[in-house]
C-alpha cells in the first residue's frame, strides 16, 4: 500500500500549496471492524498550509476531498484530516 500512499501524498502536493505532508495508514485499527475490507484503508493526513488555513476547515477538507475523489470511492474508507 505504501505506492497508494506515494500517490495519495503527490496528488495533494501538486494540487494544493503546502509545506509538509503526513500520511498514516491507521486501517491496522480497524480490523475486527464490522465493515473491515482489506482492499480499503483508513487514512490520517496533517498537512501543514498557510494557504489551506486562509480558508475555513469545512472548504479546507472540501478541497482535500475533491482531489481525492477517485480514491475515496475506490481504496479510502475512513480519512481524518488535521490542518495546521
Amino acid at each position: 500500500m505504501k505506492s497508494f500512499i506515494e500517490l495519495v501524498e503527490k496528488k495533494i502536493k501538486n494540487n494544493l500549496q503546502i509545506d509538509k505532508i503526513e500520511i498514516i495508514d491507521n486501517t491496522y485499527k480497524h480490523l475486527k471492524h464490522k465493515s473491515y475490507n482489506k482492499d480499503k484503508l483508513h487514512l490520517k493526513i496533517a498537512i501543514k498550509s498557510n494557504f489551506l488555513k486562509t480558508l475555513s476547515k469545512i472548504e479546507a477538507h472540501k478541497k482535500i476531498m475533491n482531489i481525492l475523489d477517485e480514491e475515496l470511492k475506490s481504496k479510502i474508507h475512513s480519512l481524518e484530516i488535521k490542518i495546521n
